[in-house]
């Protein structure tokens, strides 16, 4: 346990003069100030960033989104799939290099249960805010879900 984000997410993430700084370290808005001052896992943040990707994915595939409109959607959505893969794989890479063998910040059992904890909260906070956006975090619990399910029957045989 120790001091985390709280709320890290791309957005948070400013690059500068070839350095990375993280920003806005208040927790997420909506949690209670004792819960936003209270260690917890790392692998929280570790969450957030990564549900971030899915995001980043979503609104670059929208086909409202100019930038997105002068590319045929299947050569962008394969592109942006790549792109999207590969970010989260150099994420984790880094993450666990960094992390070696520290007890318990490796733990891919609890990452998924706070990749499936932040979707349903995505889920709850788009309905309430941004109802057009829901497919994302929906698809996103639906991944982890696939995922998971597919690594259950693969081990149970």
């Amino acid at each position: 346990m120790s001091r985390i984000h709280g709320d890290f997410h791309l957005g948070q993430v400013l690059v500068a003069t070839g350095d990375a700084y993280i920003i806005d370290f208040e927790g997420e808005p909506s949690r209670p100030l004792a819960e936003r001052r209270a260690k917890a896992s790392p692998l929280r943040d570790v969450a957030g960033l990564l549900r971030s990707f899915d995001y980043a994915l979503a609104t670059t595939l929208d086909p409202k989104n100019m930038a997105a409109a002068r590319v045929p959607e299947e050569i962008r959505r394969k592109v942006l799939t790549r792109l999207w893969d590969g970010a989260r794989r150099a994420f984790l890479d880094a993450y666990y290099a960094a992390v070696g063998d520290l007890p318990g910040l490796a733990n891919t059992d609890l990452l998924d249960f706070f990749l499936i904890e932040k979707a349903a909260y995505e889920i709850g906070y788009e309905s309430a805010n941004r109802p057009t956006w829901v497919p994302i975090p929906l698809s996103g619990l639906a991944r982890i879900v696939r995922r998971l399910l597919d690594t259950g029957e693969r081990s149970a045989s």
